[in-house]
């Protein structure tokens, strides 16, 4: 009886899992059948994601291209593809090439059989020589007056009729790409067999060279990245994004082919439409993007017609929201040209992979390491002065600044109450013509500090190649007083703007981004989640109370008129000394003034956020501090935009 049942039991799953299979499964087996029992190509592209600014407007967009394809009919014979090539040359303008004349002339002179001996046949037919033989031969053997008996029609035709018989015969073949409806329209007429008209897309940027370089290349997939994009199921011949947005965001830009049946006489025959890949929203809004572009380049050119400006030619500058890390705008400009007729050139993605001095911008993350490691006394006045170390030349700010304590120190700039930190943190306490004896761990316990704000750490940006600033190697005891003022590593604009945004947001890290958001078709399917990254090691009482220096630095300080009053802004300076090589000579032989600023508004609950740097600025010929305010210029236009316009 258990038998039977057993028996019965097997039946029955049988039976449900066949019932399952013809009714569920119904249509995902048919799919399954027909792709194993028919052969199908793809679209040559397939129309990409748009990309747009946060409130909508379209800035890189798809342009169709009418192409025309030829797809080889079943039983046609190479007299038939001649008569097809012959037509398309009669309508269509094509660049010959060269190398397809010697074949075609064989083609139109009994294959070039004449040319081979009756001995050289004879050798072919014991199989002495091969065909590949035979073939080289006649190759070889055409003269240069059988080429230049070739008419234009007959090199156009040679041209058409290669590219007619590239690849497997099911492909289709690329015979012209961009033509023009005239040149379709007799093809239509002279009804040409095997060619269709496709339409392939390129990209288009409707406010031109405008952030260009972020939203980076498309082009044929990288020869070492070709298995990493196969086992994704991509093509070889699949154009993807090798470069910056595009590349970062390809598996939601690519969009999906057209796919053909191949038909058994090889005609194709469409059978699946293809679809535009999903739309990348930025946070970027393209009117304060506009706005900054014009600010930096029109500052640049005012900044030019100073004296002592004469390796001065680059600016950058990000703006965004502390709270989330969103950008808004971001832009590098490079003066390429004489002002009299001003040209620039975008360097946009210098701002992630290019590191500068930056001077006392940093001199927060310094403060906060002697908040850290406790040599700092809270509000208590020192006065400002100079340090003399052994071996080591007087090292001071730049003015004697009076009584300065952690507040004024930020606000007003000085050098001294830094240099003294360092000192302590060394576990001495200053004495004129000391001994210092610095050790690496004294170095890293403010690097340490300032990766956590961002300074000298990836941001993580959602943009390809990020790479930090310069650390330096060297050990030495004036080096680790420069560290501490901005003079020794170097920092990326990215990171700068990582490190006020962190202040800003009290010691909560955050990267940097472009994408706000995918969209498919209206609908949302990724939002972007501004997670921290890390939190300053610090209370909050501390770094409330480097905002408050800040706001110091704004109202009564160094930073006065670079976010005006009535934004109720937080900013710092920075003001440093590089030497460039003016001659290409590897020897750097020229002292130049950088300046930099960041900041951001309200200081008590901030909206914006912004950094400007301005390399090489101007010449040090003993001018001392040239007043060249035109870092200030870009962030006080700018904020004012932000708050007036959005």
């Amino acid at each position: 009886m258990k038998k039977y049942i057993f028996v019965i039991m097997v039946f029955l799953v049988i039976v449900i899992r066949l019932l399952y299979i013809n009714v569920f499964d119904k249509v995902k087996y048919e799919e399954l059948l027909i792709k194993k029992t028919n052969v199908f190509v793809y679209g040559e592209s397939s129309p990409r994601g748009r990309i747009l600014d946060r409130n909508g407007v379209v800035l890189v967009d798809n342009v169709g291209i009418k192409s025309i394809y030829y797809s080889k009919l079943s039983n046609i014979d190479k007299d038939e593809e001649i008569e097809i090539a012959y037509a398309l040359a009669n309508i269509i303008d094509i660049n010959i090439n060269d190398n397809s004349l010697k074949k075609f002339w064989l083609l139109l002179n009994n294959n070039g059989d004449d040319l081979i001996t009756k001995e050289e046949w004879q050798l072919y037919e014991e199989r002495k020589i091969s065909r590949e033989d035979i073939n080289k031969k006649k190759i070889e053997r055409i003269k240069e007056e059988d080429i230049n008996s070739l008419n234009d029609l007959d090199k156009k035709s040679a041209t058409i009729y290669e590219l007619m018989n590239k690849g497997y015969s099911y492909d289709k073949k690329l015979i012209k790409k961009g033509i023009s409806d005239i040149e379709y329209s007799k093809i239509i007429d002279k009804n040409i067999k095997g060619i269709t008209e496709e339409m392939t897309w390129e990209r288009s940027y409707n406010y031109g060279d405008t952030l260009k370089d972020i939203f980076g290349s498309i082009g044929s997939i990288p020869e070492k990245e070709i298995d990493d994009y196969l086992k994704k199921g991509y093509k070889r011949n699949d154009i993807v994004g090798i470069s910056y947005l595009e590349k970062e965001y390809e598996e939601y830009l690519k969009g999906e082919k057209d796919i053909y049946k191949v038909n058994n006489d090889n005609t194709i025959t469409l059978y699946k439409e293809g679809s535009r890949g999903n739309d990348l929203v930025l946070s970027i809004d393209i009117n304060v993007q506009l706005e900054l572009e014009n600010s930096i380049k029109e500052n640049i050119i005012n900044a030019k017609k100073l004296k002592n400006t004469d390796y001065y030619s680059e600016a950058y500058a990000i703006v965004g929201s502390p709270k989330t890390g969103e950008i808004l705008a971001l832009s590098g400009q490079k003066l390429i040209s004489d002002i009299a007729n001003p040209t620039f050139k975008n360097i946009n993605t210098n701002l992630i992979n290019t590191s500068y001095t930056v001077g006392s911008v940093v001199k927060m993350a310094t403060v906060s390491t002697g908040y850290k490691y406790n040599v700092i006394d809270i509000n208590k006045n020192i006065k400002d002065a100079c340090i003399k170390l052994y071996n080591v030349p007087l090292k001071c700010s730049y003015k004697s600044l009076g009584a300065i304590n952690d507040l004024t120190a930020i606000s007003k700039s000085s050098n001294y109450y830094q240099f003294n930190i360092a000192i302590n943190i060394t576990n001495n306490k200053y004495k004129y013509n000391m001994k210092l004896d610095v050790t690496e761990d004294d170095f890293n316990k403010f690097r340490n500090m300032f990766k956590s704000y961002g300074l000298g750490n990836i941001t993580g940006i959602d943009l390809p190649n990020e790479t930090t600033g310069i650390i330096g190697k060297t050990i030495k005891n004036d080096l680790l007083l420069n560290l501490s003022i901005g003079q020794y590593d170097t920092y990326t604009p990215i990171e700068l703007f990582q490190y006020v945004n962190t202040i800003a947001s009290l010691g909560e890290r955050r990267k940097p981004s472009l994408m706000m958001e995918i969209k498919n078709n209206n609908s949302s399917i990724l939002s972007n989640e501004y997670n921290i990254l890390n939190r300053v090691d610090l209370d909050d009482m501390y770094i409330e109370r480097l905002k408050e220096a800040m706001h110091m630095a704004i109202t009564s300080g160094t930073a006065r008129g670079y976010i005006a009053s009535i934004y109720n802004g937080a900013g710092k300076t920075g003001t440093s000394e590089t030497f460039i090589d003016t001659n290409n000579d590897g020897i750097m032989d020229t002292k130049t003034i950088s300046n930099a600023f960041v900041g951001f508004a309200p200081y008590d609950d901030p909206k914006y956020s912004i950094i400007v740097l301005t390399p090489n600025l101007y010449v040090d010929r003993d001018y001392k501090y040239q007043k060249i305010h035109y870092t200030k210029y870009i962030s006080s236009n700018i904020m004012q935009f932000l708050f007036e316009n959005t």
